[in-house]
């Protein structure tokens, strides 16, 4: 089973879409959503509770209708397509199975509905169910299923009528952490082997960075960022965007002068040479000095790091143990991966710090 030669791209242009609230009055679900999906990539709308990104999918699927803006796949405008003619897949939050159904009558369902012969829609569920690991649980029913079984009936259920469009509504929040490791594996080497251009939608940053090809971060109905994990992750944008991918310290620092190819920060007690960035700055200006936690090096007091501080709590995780360490007024984030034989630090110690600073980031104004 293979769609490569059936791709498209998808184009998000200037989709709106408002609601009316009770308190908030008439509200945004969706401002001016513009996006393009490549076809065969796999797109990650990306973002918290109520920023929009489930409901640009449901616009795209055909589930909503936009107040503004339009939707294309290809070069087809679907804007008022109905969903049940916009040959899309769509694996839902809930996996939404029938009960009653077997896996196999699951996932032949929307053959069905589109009049296929038996002996083409037999053909097809077996080789699907082959391809999503379910050999052999043609006859099970929903509720003799696991929840990871569960996904992938409705993965399977999605594909199997060779979808154009493929997309996700936070498939694996119903899953435990170490299931949803596995199943975020499945599904990326299953669309890549596939080829169906994906938008997937997930609050969860970490899982968004282990599937997309690309990211598009949402905040208050609007996309922020778009870009790869490494570009949102390393060059973030701005603050929310900062702190929403990953785990990050903003400290206050102030310019102290601008070079050809650093900039002289002034944060933490020292001056710190850091690389320009993206963003222009004059000598003055306070800015926010972005240090992720596994790019600052703790050692003890005696240590050479320029950075002096205290720790005041750590948490031993296995893989790393992460710190909080103070520094005069400010707080600092610091992860130690265990190589091995790893002394942790004590709480109450005195400690030292050296940031990588190639990896340090430059946002304009104080940290909120």
């Amino acid at each position: 089973m293979n769609l490569a030669d059936d791709r498209i791209g998808v184009r998000v242009d200037g989709v709106s879409k408002r609601y009316s609230h009770r308190v908030k009055g008439e509200h945004y679900a969706a401002r001016d959503v513009r996006l393009v999906v490549a076809p065969g990539e796999f797109l990650t709308l990306l973002g918290p509770s109520g920023c929009g990104k489930t409901t640009t999918l449901r616009v795209v699927a055909g589930f909503e209708h936009p107040d503004a803006g339009r939707v294309y796949f290809g070069d087809q405008d679907v804007t008022g397509v109905p969903a049940n003619r916009r040959d899309i897949g769509f694996v839902f939050q809930n996996y939404a199975l029938f009960p009653h159904l077997s896996v196999s009558d699951n996932v032949a369902y929307g053959l069905s509905v589109r009049g296929q012969p038996l002996g083409t829609i037999a053909k097809s569920v077996g080789d699907v169910l082959a391809l999503v690991g379910l050999a052999g649980y043609e006859q099970q029913f929903p509720g003799q299923l696991s929840g990871g079984e569960q996904q992938r009936v409705a993965l399977a259920r999605a594909i199997v009528i060779r979808p154009r469009v493929l997309l996700f509504d936070e498939p694996l929040s119903n899953l435990d952490a170490k299931l949803r490791v596995t199943m975020r594996q499945e599904i990326r080497e299953l669309q890549q082997r596939l080829a169906i251009t994906t938008i997937y939608v997930t609050h969860d940053q970490e899982e968004a960075m282990a599937v997309s090809d690309r990211i598009a971060v949402m905040n208050e109905g609007s996309v922020v960022q778009e870009g790869s994990a490494q570009d949102l992750y390393l060059r973030p944008a701005s603050e929310f965007v900062a702190r929403f991918v990953g785990r990050v310290n903003l400290v206050p620092a102030r310019i102290v002068a601008v070079e050809s190819d650093v900039v002289a920060v002034d944060a933490l007690g020292i001056v710190m040479r850091v690389p320009p960035g993206t963003q222009r700055f004059a000598a003055g200006d306070r800015v926010s000095l972005l240090l992720r936690p596994e790019a600052i090096a703790i050692e003890g007091d005696a240590g050479a790091g320029p950075i002096r501080g205290t720790v005041v709590s750590h948490a031993f995780l296995g893989e790393k143990i992460d710190y909080l360490v103070r520094c005069g007024d400010t707080l600092l984030q610091v992860v130690r991966y265990n190589a091995g034989q790893v002394q942790v630090v004590a709480d109450g110690a005195a400690v030292s710090l050296r940031p990588a600073l190639d990896a340090a980031t430059l946002l304009a104004g104080a940290p909120r």
